[in-house]
């Protein structure tokens, strides 16, 4: 009787001690990804690991016999046997388990595994720092942690495993200090192949240790808090062909062998930084080293007439501004002492104050954030669209203030413009638009609602949409340097010539948290939330690009996503299922000759909708290949395009 309990455990639990590496994964493993508390409930993909189920079905593994021969799952018998988990032989050589909404830590066990060689935990919730001993492991050689929560420094020990390591990812989580270095003086990490340490909060100078990994062919830093030059070295290795320094504040003169980056993907590698950040493939540095005395001479007199020129014209505007102010000084008080202030963008120079306030208007929707309305100007009897933002909603005046002016400056053929801003001196908060009175959301072209819903929707048209949607995007992920937070099909407006403009972008930040994650639980509902964001704080450039993957597979199926209607599910489901073209696409798009642009349409939708943010293209990426397969029917119709539509100009603000 004393040793009953033993013996109980040991039936439910079979599996031999110190040397089980399943064992290890149940006793120390599972725990710890798991998370404690009550409000983590059971995962569903760690539920599979357990003493009950054969070792074969448990989840997101892969096993090897002490031969090195993987362990075969294919057959009937291997998948019914339970004794597997109790051979001590067997090794753990994979974990793959990303966007599993794994919710706890990281457990320092994971390096203890003898011939574990990769390890996928990408797009979970996962916290805390990442552990020392993970850097000791003897055999890892890929390790993807991209997309969690990590915290913490970086642990000195993760080049450790540089002798071996092809492939280390943390993008996007929170660590923070500066990039370590190996400890060893001579640390060459010659088969890493890729390093993506972006969108942390890294800060210190460029490591420039990175020069001696000679064999780097991706190097990620953007988004962190860097700063300084940028080392020549990294213009000397060999390999690398895709280089990301975007976001810091790296300053000084780059190499002119940079020049090469100009041609890749990466030519946005170094915008957001220091403004003196100069050279290929950024602006030309000015030097004033071996300029001869006429050149010097001739310099002097440049500026100096380009300073009698200067004076004339601001002598000329002052001027100018002092009759305008004398002439409305009254006016000016009231709107700073009585009823408010209205800070006026490009293209909203003709409006006014007392014609903000004193339009009339009507009320055109409601979001959980603001009432919108179509306002008439008295005056001049034109349309703009107002949003009045709900009170409790918005964050107060000084914060909203850089905001508000980021989203001003943003200028783009295919986005809605802010045209004003009004604040009242009761804390009223009030955005002013262009209405374009004969256009209509996509979603109401596409699913019904409003006036010329239910219009035939050719696949050219579509196209022509997605393209315009796609511009905008790539135009604020690389010219402005922000994501828009709310790509839905309600938010493209369309007109009459289908060109289609983004609207709400970058509003999130004008709210309060709670009003913010009601915005993201709107995306969930409408099954535009990427997977991996769980707090609109969060919400990227990676994030966008999931939503537009939503918004092209809606353009291609006709069908409304939702939180129970998951588009990128139904595809997987058609392609398991050998499904004909007939049953995945819209049938509007079938009435007229076969477009081959229409599959690889799909097959980019499906890219932009990757479970892993790191396997989505750049919306760069996606407006090339969009330009690329045109519909046919319109190669030779260039009025279907407008001219800013006819080029690639992606990143490029033109004027609405």
């Amino acid at each position: 009787m004393l040793h009953l309990p033993c013996l109980l455990l040991l039936l439910c639990l079979p599996l031999s001690s110190a040397s089980s590496d399943a064992e290890l994964l149940l006793t120390k493993v599972k725990p710890a990804l798991q998370g404690k508390g009550n409000s983590n409930p059971p995962n569903a993909q760690l539920a599979t690991w357990n003493a009950s189920t054969p070792l074969c079905l448990w989840r997101g593994l892969r096993w090897s016999t002490p031969d090195a021969r993987s362990l075969r799952c294919d057959t009937p018998a291997a998948r019914a046997n339970l004794s597997l988990a109790a051979d001590p032989a067997l090794l753990l050589l994979s974990v793959r388990l990303p966007a599993a909404a794994l919710a706890g830590t990281l457990p320092p066990e994971l390096g203890a595994f003898s011939a574990l060689d990769s390890l996928y935990l990408a797009a979970n919730h996962l916290s805390g720092p990442v552990p020392l001993d993970l850097g000791n492991a003897p055999a890892l050689s890929v390790l993807d942690l991209s997309d969690n929560r990590l915290s913490g420094a970086l642990p000195t020990s993760l080049w450790n495993l540089c002798d071996r390591a092809t492939d280390l990812r943390l993008h996007g989580n929170a660590l923070t200090g500066a990039v370590p270095a190996p400890a060893g003086p001579s640390t060459t990490c010659d088969r890493l192949r890729v390093l993506d340490l972006g969108d942390n909060r890294f800060s210190g100078g460029f490591p420039s240790f990175l020069t001696a990994f000679r064999g780097l062919q991706r190097l990620d830093l953007g988004g962190n808090r860097l700063q300084g030059p940028v080392p020549d070295a990294l213009a000397d290795m060999p390999l690398l062909r895709a280089l990301n320094l975007s976001y810091n504040n790296f300053s000084g003169q780059l190499p002119p062998a940079f020049s090469r980056f100009a041609a890749e993907p990466s030519s946005f590698s170094f915008l957001g930084n220091d403004p003196s950040l100069c050279g290929p493939p950024m602006r030309q540095c000015v030097s004033s080293s071996g300029l001869s005395s006429r050149g010097v001479a001739g310099m002097v007199i440049g500026i100096m007439a380009a300073a009698v020129v200067l004076a004339s014209v601001s002598i000329g505007w002052a001027q100018g501004r002092w009759t305008r102010r004398d002439s409305t000084q009254g006016q000016q008080e009231e709107e700073e002492d009585g009823e408010g202030r209205l800070v006026v963008f490009e293209g909203g120079d003709h409006l006014t104050l007392e014609e903000v306030l004193n339009a009339t208007g009507q009320v055109v929707d409601k979001t959980t954030y603001c009432t919108v309305y179509k306002a008439k100007l008295g005056t001049s009897g034109g349309s703009i669209e107002l949003r009045l933002l709900r009170e409790g909603c918005c964050k107060d005046a000084a914060s909203c203030a850089p905001v508000v002016r980021r989203i001003g400056r943003a200028r783009h053929h295919n986005l809605v413009p802010l045209r004003a801003f009004y604040q009242g001196r009761r804390g009223e908060k009030l955005l002013v638009y262009d209405h374009f009175p004969r256009a209509r959301t996509l979603h109401d072209l596409l699913h019904g609602g409003g006036a010329g819903a239910g219009e035939a929707l050719a696949w050219a048209r579509r196209h022509k949409i997605a393209l315009g949607a796609a511009r905008a995007l790539a135009y604020l992920h690389a010219g402005q340097g922000e994501a828009h937070g709310n790509v839905r099909s309600s938010n493209v407006v369309v007109d009459d010539l289908f060109v289609a403009r983004l609207a709400e972008h970058a509003l999130d930040r004008l709210l309060v948290p709670a009003a913010a994650e009601a915005v993201l639980a709107a995306a969930k509902a409408d099954g535009y939330k990427a997977p991996e964001l769980q707090s609109m704080r969060r919400c990227s450039a990676r994030t966008d690009v999931y939503a537009f993957g939503i918004l092209l597979l809606e353009l291609l199926m006709g069908r409304k996503p939702s939180a129970t209607s998951d588009l990128p599910s139904a595809v997987k489901v058609a392609v398991l299922e050998e499904a004909a073209l007939e049953e995945v696409l819209d049938a509007e798009l079938l009435k007229g000759p076969a477009e081959e642009g229409l599959v690889k349409a799909l097959k980019l939708a499906m890219g932009c909708c990757a479970p892993v943010p790191a396997a989505r293209p750049t919306m760069a990426e996606v407006v090339r290949q969009l330009e690329e397969t045109r519909p046919r029917s319109m190669q030779t119709r260039s009025a279907m395009y407008s001219p800013t539509e006819s080029r690639s100009d992606a990143g490029t603000p033109t004027t609405a």
